[in-house]
């Protein structure tokens, strides 16, 4: 027996969890992502499958509100500056895209025969891609930030604006011309203008001194009220202009992007964004109807595969003739190939208008939630079409190498250090790996180059011959033994400063004989525990004498294991045995379990 969806029934409520709560880490765990978890769940408890509800509809307007909040995040990481540099994506790539794939998709209705008029609203109902799922795909893939990421968002957003003109042209042809709708369009044109104004105005002028009221008023409960009361009210302010809601959410984000009251926002919305984009997600799944898809499966079918295709065609075209490597362009292409939540309200808007009959409403929108759900297919396809990416190579040339010092490794640790030896004039030639690194070090003035510092051409090239020490600072054990022992078997006069990276590597250092090994962690971890004594009001001297205390200790602590390792009968002379962790200093209170489990694994141990 259905459920009726008006009531607040907690049938409802408990049904929407569980079905997310179950579906969604089964898809995460198939590889599959979230968003077909959550639509495969809405399918499951709707009206075509265990009908728990009957009126999914209901649920999606609410449900919207998950996208709404979605966008109003993405606008506050998103300052007007960084906007601005965006506009060549937005109105350029943007636009080309929409328009392309519009005379593509128009074309394509016409051919399948329908009536011009029909064939275009179709076509650009699934030229406006899904903002929800594409989103949501870029968030989980870490996307949003990237370069390529950009550019998708630019489409959309500007697939979000399409929406107004698109509305408009389904007003004019379903009054075929007559001059009172035109004069009607001009004035939903004005009040959209006007309501933009007023948002940017409010957001300008009004948002900064309310936040800053509400924060000396010190109640939390009173900043994520007004944090909604922001994203709803321009969402709002949109709706009555005739926009979409998304937009005045994007917009409104954009505007208190750089205030200094931003990441208490997105903190207080975000848990509302994460529950409401997966009730919509939910409420899409349940949207799907099968009885139309039983009924005229095969053109169904035939619109989904045609559809996709074509735009995913299209995408790549215009990518490609934009500049877009192959890898990026199918990317686009795999992510924006879907319909979208628009064209719900752009076929129901064409079918009150009369330019559809509820047939062709019912089957073009099975059309796109068939293709909304394919998305996440499509994108993890790619991984098998797409050759995995290449870390970035340099040319190694080392022009003007070989300074007193060679560094080999220029991450956090040997940039630390070289400051020390750049501070004194000392000439450091620095050797990496890693391309990023070297971009980054090159913007702060440092000479980095190319290499692979356990090669001895690339030693060789980089001066090594010349060098009076070796400051190894590579991060990985097993690549700083390795360049240990290829220095110290073709370069054995050569002084090698070590960085270690624990107590056990420090005794393999040892036994190699190094001239100077230090543990990465260590003097950090000595100034820290000084730091905080000094908080607990402990004065310097009495610090000074415990750290000296310490250190004597680890010292001796190391000396010992170093001979105990040599001494150990049947073992390998240059890796020493397994070091168990002991204390420095006994605590003065005895250990105490917590649970049954700290109480299970602390009676194994050794002590």
């Amino acid at each position: 027996m259905a459920v009726d969806t008006q009531g607040t029934d907690l049938v409802q409520l408990v049904a929407l969890l569980g079905a997310a709560v179950i579906a969604v880490p089964i898809s995460k765990r198939l590889g599959l992502g979230t968003v077909l978890g959550y639509l495969a769940a809405g399918l499951v408890i709707g009206p075509y499958g265990l009908r728990l509800f009957t009126d999914p509809q209901s649920i999606l307007h609410v449900a919207e509100l998950g996208v709404v909040l979605f966008l109003f995040i993405i606008g506050l990481e998103m300052r007007p500056s960084r906007l601005w540099s965006l506009r060549g994506e937005i109105f350029g790539l943007g636009l080309a895209q929409v328009v392309g794939c519009s005379a593509l998709l128009t074309g394509l209705g016409v051919v399948a025969g329908f009536p011009p008029a029909v064939a275009f609203i179709a076509g650009m109902g699934f030229v406006l891609s899904s903002t929800a799922i594409v989103m949501q795909i870029l968030e989980e893939r870490g996307d949003t930030a990237t370069p390529a990421g950009q550019r998708v968002i630019s489409i959309l957003l500007l697939e979000d604006l399409a929406i107004v003109p698109m509305l408009a042209i389904v007003a004019l042809l379903g009054s075929h011309g007559s001059a009172e709708p035109d004069q009607s369009s001009w004035q939903s044109i004005a009040i959209a203008l006007g309501s933009l104004a007023a948002l940017i105005a409010a957001g300008r002028w009004l948002l900064n001194p309310m936040f800053r009221i509400l924060a000396n008023v010190q109640a939390r409960e009173v900043m994520t009220a007004a944090a909604l009361l922001v994203v709803l009210g321009a969402a709002l302010a949109m709706q009555i202009g005739g926009l979409s809601m998304a937009m005045g959410a994007f917009l409104a984000g954009v505007l208190l992007s750089e205030s200094s009251f931003r990441h208490q926002l997105e903190a207080d919305i975000e848990p509302f964004r994460g529950i409401l984009l997966g009730l919509f997600f939910l409420s899409v799944g349940m949207s799907l109807d099968l009885g139309v898809i039983a009924r005229d499966w095969r053109i169904i079918v035939f619109g989904v595969i045609a559809y996709m295709a074509l735009k995913a065609l299209g995408i790549y075209v215009i990518a490609r003739l934009l500049k877009a490597d192959h890898a990026e362009a199918l990317t686009r292409a795999a992510l924006l190939a879907q319909g979208g939540e628009f064209a719900f309200v752009l076929y129901a808007a064409a079918n009150s208008a009369g330019i559809f009959t509820a047939d062709i409403n019912a089957m073009l929108t099975a059309t796109v939630i068939i293709s909304m759900a394919l998305t996440p297919l499509g994108v993890l396809a790619l991984k098998w079409v797409l050759p995995p990416p290449k870390p970035e190579e340099l040319d190694e040339d080392f022009d003007g190498a070989g300074g007193r010092v060679l560094m080999i490794g220029f991450g956090r640790f040997g940039q630390i250090s070289a400051q020390f030896l750049l501070a004194e004039g000392v000439d450091v030639t620095a050797i990496d790996s890693d391309a990023e690194m070297i971009r980054a070090a090159s913007r702060f003035g440092f000479k980095v180059y190319f290499g692979d510092g356990t090669r001895l051409d690339v030693l060789r090239a980089a001066g090594i011959e010349r060098s009076q020490i070796v400051a190894i600072c590579t991060n990985v054990p097993e690549v700083t033994d390795k360049i240990v022992e290829l220095i110290q078997s073709e370069f054995p006069f050569v002084q090698l400063y070590v960085r270690s990276f624990d107590r056990r590597h420090t005794l393999r250092l040892l036994n190699k004989g190094v001239n100077y090994q230090i543990r990465e962690t260590l003097e950090s971890a000595f100034a820290f525990g000084g730091a905080a004594l000094a908080g607990l009001g402990v004065d310097d001297e009495r610090i000074a004498t415990i750290e000296s205390n310490l250190r004597a200790r680890d010292a001796d602590r190391l000396a010992t294991q170093q001979a105990g390792g040599m001494l150990t009968a049947g073992r390998d002379l240059v890796v020493p045995p397994t070091v168990q962790p002991e204390p420095l200093t006994v605590p003065k209170r005895e250990a105490k379990s917590l649970n049954k489990e700290a109480a299970s694994a602390t009676s194994d141990r050794e002590n």
